[in-house]
């Protein structure tokens, strides 16, 4: 089977299953699914696009730029930068991704923004939250509502919602209550925010172990990997 076949054959059932869950739980809204290629090779990404998606992310700057040079990719095709971002990488994601869906400190924060303003461009973004409080995670505090919300006055950031990634566990609970948290933590900063255009909606959760929780629990975004392409390779 040709890989944009196989490909296509996951998308749609991942896609079966998202209104499965959302017929669930009554929910009607559309759900981004962001295709996950880290290491896997610029062919699979061809593949995805011919696949259907219009959305590929990656988590490592280096390796994303080695794979976008050696390919075409249309206009049409976001390209996400889904991973921790280092700052001395900023100006180069800035320069290869359509948007960066992982801003996890305000200090990360305002040098995208100030890179940015350099660049003439405005970003649009997620705010990565770490609602499980594990330590080997990245992401704001979820109780320090005054860092977030320190955000929304960077001119250079067009800040779309909030990301998080669910907790190293199988124990439903835990990971329904993680994305709970972010769920409630949109709608808080949404009461917050004055600015109507600062009002966010974006709620990212949900990888291909754990996206039909994500999606009951309100998820607009999902990032999905191994579901769609296999088990990860040795591209890199």
């Amino acid at each position: 089977m040709k890989p944009e076949k196989r490909i296509q054959e996951n998308l749609l059932r991942i896609q079966e299953k998202i209104l499965e869950a959302q017929n669930k739980t009554g929910l009607n809204w559309p759900v981004t699914i962001v295709g996950v290629t880290k290491t896997h090779s610029p062919d699979t990404i061809l593949a995805a696009i011919a696949a259907g998606m219009a959305n590929i992310g990656e988590n490592r700057v280096q390796e994303a730029e080695g794979k976008f040079s050696t390919i075409q990719i249309s206009k049409t095709v976001t390209k996400h930068m889904i991973g921790h971002l280092q700052s001395n990488k900023v100006k180069k994601a800035l320069m290869i991704f359509d948007r960066i869906d992982s801003i996890d400190s305000k200090i990360l924060a305002d040098r995208i923004n100030t890179i940015a303003k350099r660049l003439n461009k405005t970003i649009p973004v997620l705010l990565e939250i770490n609602t499980s409080g594990e330590k080997q995670k990245h992401g704001f505090d979820i109780k320090k509502n005054e860092d977030i919300l320190s955000c929304f006055g960077l001119d250079n950031l067009k800040i779309e919602g909030l990301m998080t990634v669910g907790p190293n566990t199988r124990e439903e609970t835990k990971i329904r209550a993680s994305f709970s948290s972010l769920r409630s933590l949109l709608d808080t900063l949404n009461g917050q925010l004055s600015i109507a255009r600062q009002k966010i909606s974006t709620l990212s959760m949900g990888m291909s172990s754990d996206y039909l929780i994500g999606v009951e629990e309100g998820s607009t975004m999902i990032r999905i990997g191994t579901a769609l392409f296999g088990p990860r390779n040795s591209y890199i």
